[in-house]
């Protein structure tokens, strides 16, 4: 089998890629802007990986579209900050240069494999979120952090019509807050490409030293899923064993590893405070509440919780997540910590 992965360097690009190199004998074919969390990777003579942006090489995506079995797409602009002050760039590489991918994926008869967004549920009262039943709600057009949800549910919309009137093969999956080594840069500033999610926000404001800071008091609840647990369900979907995931949708998140923001800030200080490598430390972060406005700026609204249903995964795929969360948050913060600090014995 031959995978195409557009945005490879990225957290669920470069961890699936290590993954499917090391345990099948599949070629990976990947593009990215980047190439530095590609180590476990190169070297390999299934791996084949060329520098460039699918908005500007778009003859090599069509020619390996047109090669390839598998087509994922995982470029996007995953940024909250990015969403309220620049939409229309949000909208240019997560809608329209994804979509061209899409039509591709239609003209050649290539299977799609599209990450959508559990932000796709918006404002949705379920208990759980499923993909199927769920309602899709999302908050007034003045708030432009809708745009990446809209986006991606415009995108989820066009490929399902694709499949249902010209045939197109595809699986559509939804990640809910998945966390791990090579999550993100290390950067204090939320708006920097890269080093939007939350996790990684506070890791970096921890190793700085500097305050870190609960958005409207981090009363938002979310589901933390362990990379590994995530990659484990994306194989099986590769897979497709009997073709029976064609034309479906998957949650794939930890429903009992659900926290508040507060919550998470406050495991993460006390596991950081309690490792070797940070005993010497001249100060630790205080943790502070700002509200939305002062970090976002307007146009931004947020999520009171986001919970998955795992139904479907458990019954089709044979899928559940494993990683409780202080085992994920454990092993994403040592990763960085190996990264920035040294353990003195």
């Amino acid at each position: 089998m031959k995978i195409l992965i557009l945005g490879v360097n990225g957290f669920i690009g470069n961890s699936l890629a290590a993954r499917i190199l090391q345990e099948t004998d599949w070629e990976v074919f990947g593009m990215d802007i980047r190439e530095d969390k590609l180590d476990m990777c190169h070297g390999n003579a299934k791996f084949h990986f060329v520098e460039g942006d699918i908005s500007i090489n778009k003859e090599w995506v069509e020619y390996h579209v047109k090669k390839c079995d598998v087509v994922m797409p995982l470029v996007a602009i995953a940024t909250p900050a990015t969403y309220v002050r620049e939409p229309l760039k949000v909208f240019h590489l997560d809608f329209e240069e994804n979509l061209n991918i899409v039509r591709l994926c239609v003209k050649y008869g290539k299977r799609l494999l599209f990450p959508s967004t559990s932000e796709v549920y918006g404002m949705c009262t379920d208990k759980e979120f499923n993909e199927d039943e769920s309602h899709l709600i999302l908050g007034p057009i003045r708030m432009q952090r809708w745009i990446y949800s809209a986006s991606k549910q415009l995108l989820d919309r066009v490929i399902w019509a694709y499949g249902f009137q010209q045939g197109l093969k595809f699986t559509l999956f939804r990640p809910f807050n998945w966390i791990g080594p090579k999550l993100d840069e290390l950067a204090a500033d939320p708006e920097k490409e890269g080093s939007s999610r939350v996790v990684t926000q506070f890791i970096s404001s921890l190793l700085l030293g500097e305050p870190i800071r609960l958005v409207d008091g981090g009363l938002q609840r979310r589901c933390f899923t362990y990379i590994d647990d995530g990659i484990n369900c994306l194989m099986k979907i590769i897979e497709n064993k009997d073709e029976r995931l064609n034309g479906e949708i998957f949650n794939i998140g930890n429903p009992d590893n659900e926290a508040t923001i507060k919550d998470l800030a406050y495991k993460l200080k006390e596991l950081f405070m309690n490792h070797p490598a940070t005993k010497n430390l001249d100060k630790y972060s205080e943790i502070i509440e700002v509200y939305s406005k002062e970090f976002y700026g307007e146009g931004y609204q947020d999520i009171n919780f986001r919970v998955p249903s795992i139904k479907k995964a458990k019954t089709l795929i044979g899928w559940e997540p494993k990683v409780n969360l202080n085992t994920a948050l454990k092993k994403t913060l040592e990763y960085y910590l190996d990264s920035n600090l040294k353990v003195e014995c």
